[in-house]
Parts: structure tokens; C-alpha cells; sequence
């Protein structure tokens, strides 16, 4: 049997380091994807253009989400807005709207975290499915095969959030004061 009467713990017995509390463990899974909407226009087939036609690519993101009536279940849409146009004098090319839902399993994230994860985390899982999509498209559409980056969800998240705080400030700027 062990002496426990030492000077390092003056008599008492060896008690085990307290344990840091856990954190729920997360688990993200992708119940289902789908393309909610799609639009592709090539404006170049329609009406033709003159001169040079090198394309400059616009692309814009938005996500919106939302929870589903399932236990633990939310939809993510990831909202693209693709336009080519012409360098030179600015003519479209070709539009593209897609809007790509993911439906997905979570738990463990805390209530106060959940936006950003959902409008975060979310949108970088189906991100390579979204990509595959568009370059299929503008592929089958007749153009060169167009590889998007991916985005930086964290920026647009703190963008909308900056926005919607901006329209929460005026909306009180603009209350009548009793």
C-alpha cells in the first residue's frame, strides 16, 4: 500500500486533476442537396455580339437559412448571380441564377452559434457541388468551362450581419419619438 502521508500532499489523499468541462460533441450531416432553382441564359446565342469577346465574370453569393420542421434539421441555400460580359464594350454573355439547398442533420452547436455555423460551415460542405454545377452549365451552355473559387463565407456573414445591423440603426433613427 501506498504512502499517502508525504509532504507533497500533506497527508490527504491523491485526488484527480478536475476534468474540463466537455463540449457537446458537433455532428454536421448532409441529409440532402438540390437545386431549388436555375436559370441559364446565353445571350450570346440569342444576340450575338461584335468584336472582341473576352469574358469578364461577375459572381455574387448570398445564403440564406432556414429551420426545417424536422427535430435538428436546416436548409442552407447558397444563392449565386453569375454574368459574363465582354471586356471591351461590356456586352452579356451569359447569365447564370442558381439556387442550391442543402438540408442537413445538426447537433451539438450552442443556440448562439448556430448562424454562424449555419451560414458558414454549411455552405463550404457543398461548396465542390456547386462548383461541379456551374462548370457543367456554362460548359453545356457553350462557353469555356468556368471553375469558381471558393468563397469566403466568414466575410459575407459579417457583411449581412453589418447590414442588417445598419437597417436595425435606422429603422430606431427613423421611430417617432413619443
Amino acid at each position: 500500500m501506498a504512502d499517502n502521508d508525504t509532504p507533497e500532499n500533506n497527508g490527504a489523499a491523491a485526488q484527480p486533476a478536475p476534468q474540463p468541462a466537455q463540449q457537446p460533441q458537433i455532428t454536421n450531416r448532409i441529409v440532402a442537396q438540390y437545386v431549388r432553382d436555375m436559370s441559364f441564359e446565353n445571350i450570346l446565342a440569342q444576340k450575338g455580339i461584335s468584336g472582341d469577346a473576352t469574358p469578364d465574370i461577375q459572381a455574387r453569393v448570398d445564403v440564406d437559412a432556414r429551420k426545417r420542421g424536422a427535430d435538428d434539421q436546416y436548409e442552407v441555400i447558397t444563392k449565386l448571380n453569375i454574368t459574363s460580359k465582354t471586356k471591351e464594350k461590356g456586352e452579356t454573355l451569359f447569365i447564370l441564377e442558381v439556387d442550391y439547398a442543402g438540408v442537413f442533420q445538426i447537433s451539438g452547436v450552442p443556440d448562439e452559434q448556430m448562424g454562424p455555423y449555419l451560414m458558414i460551415e454549411c455552405p463550404r460542405l457543398v461548396f465542390p457541388y456547386v462548383r461541379k454545377l456551374v462548370a457543367d452549365l456554362t460548359r453545356e451552355g457553350g462557353f469555356q468551362s468556368l471553375n469558381l473559387e471558393q468563397f469566403d463565407y466568414v466575410a459575407l456573414y459579417r457583411a449581412k450581419l453589418a447590414a442588417q445591423m445598419e437597417a436595425q440603426k435606422k429603422a430606431q433613427e427613423n421611430q417617432p419619438i413619443n
